[in-house]
């Protein structure tokens, strides 16, 4: 299988009677990270997936939304584990310096 392109990924979503918004609802994601994927033109492969699941199952009037919303979706966390508050991802420790010798 080739690399679903960023427009067949939203042909895949329309298909299934989405906007991206409410498809990054359904899948606990970031809107603006899915419009992100744009500049890189490939999606990665479980959101094409996900996205070509959807649009078949919308051509053949499967009803997917209820199925999803059975499902305990957790929120991705942000790229680089940064917490709120916190730089890079880890608590800052203080550092320790020793009096120099003369």
């Amino acid at each position: 299988m080739c690399a679903v392109t960023y427009d067949e990924f939203q042909r895949h979503i329309g298909k299934a009677g989405l906007t991206l918004r409410e498809f990054a609802g359904l899948v606990r994601m970031n809107r603006i990270s899915l419009s992100n994927l744009s500049n890189k033109g490939d999606v990665p492969s479980h959101l094409a997936v996900i996205a070509t699941l959807m649009g078949i199952l919308a051509d053949n009037h499967v009803e997917f939304s209820k199925v999803l919303a059975q499902i305990e979706i957790k929120p991705k966390k942000p790229r680089g584990g940064a917490a709120k508050g916190q730089f890079g991802g880890s608590k800052q420790r203080s550092l320790q310096l020793s009096e120099a010798k003369q």
